[in-house]
């Protein structure tokens, strides 16, 4: 026994060098924080005549989205920046798609609704684990702000056309996870977009760095129009 208790306390040192290694691996690696290899970058600006903007992929039954949700909002309104939000909607959860398509409807009575169902939706998506309580809610929600629901919601199935478009687009950009976020520029000196980890541990460190490089490029612009009146 006493010989054999070198080799024992080898082999335990080595289990504890392996249990150390995983645990100290990168967040990321479990979160979805790493960087997404962007295959086509040109749908990557925002609106037409926005300087800056956040652009989201998000699924509507991914917790980390319902965890960025109020910070990305709370960034949007204290920037005044668009943030640009797309679905995409992932196959192994069983009421996103369903969720992303009824935004869409309320989308259509005023963007605004929309945006405040998704917001509802994350606010409220742990007591949501069906399409039944999913259903029930979206009723719910619809009668609270003084909108009838239709029988069938998108009964040409164009809503769900564009949640799949959105879908596609992401997976042409190379998304592959959610949520996945970038800061998008227009005619910027810096980068034209930057990925911000889901974490959003440099959310507004990244928008004030695209503020500034954009404000520069846009200066002698405005200097230009001065000139000539």
């Amino acid at each position: 026994m006493t010989a054999a208790m070198p080799h024992f306390r080898k082999l335990f040192l080595l289990c504890v060098t392996a249990a150390l290694a995983v645990f100290s691996l990168p967040a990321h690696a479990q979160l979805g924080e790493r960087g997404t290899q962007v295959h086509d970058g040109s749908q990557l600006k925002p609106p037409a005549g926005a300087r800056v903007a956040i652009f989201e992929f998000a699924d509507m039954e991914c917790p980390l989205c319902a965890q960025d949700n109020p910070t990305l909002k709370r960034a949007a309104a204290t920037y005044k920046i668009p943030w640009v939000r797309h679905d995409f909607p992932l196959r192994q959860h069983v009421w996103s798609f369903q969720a992303a398509v009824n935004a869409r409807w309320f989308d259509t009575r005023a963007k605004k609704l929309g945006d405040d169902y998704r917001d509802a939706v994350f606010a409220s998506q742990s007591s949501i684990f069906n399409l039944k309580v999913l259903g029930d809610f979206t009723q719910k929600f619809a009668q609270s702000h003084g909108v009838a629901l239709p029988f069938a919601m998108d009964p040409q199935g164009k809503l769900a056309a564009d949640v799949k478009a959105d879908y596609a687009l992401g997976q042409r950009i190379g998304v592959d996870q959610t949520p996945t976020i970038w800061i998008v520029t227009e005619h910027s000196k810096g980068a034209p977009y930057m990925e911000v980890p889901s974490s959003l541990d440099n959310l507004y460190q990244t928008i004030d760095r695209a503020l500034s490089d954009t404000r520069d490029t846009a200066a002698p612009k405005t200097q230009k129009r001065s000139a000539a009146r």
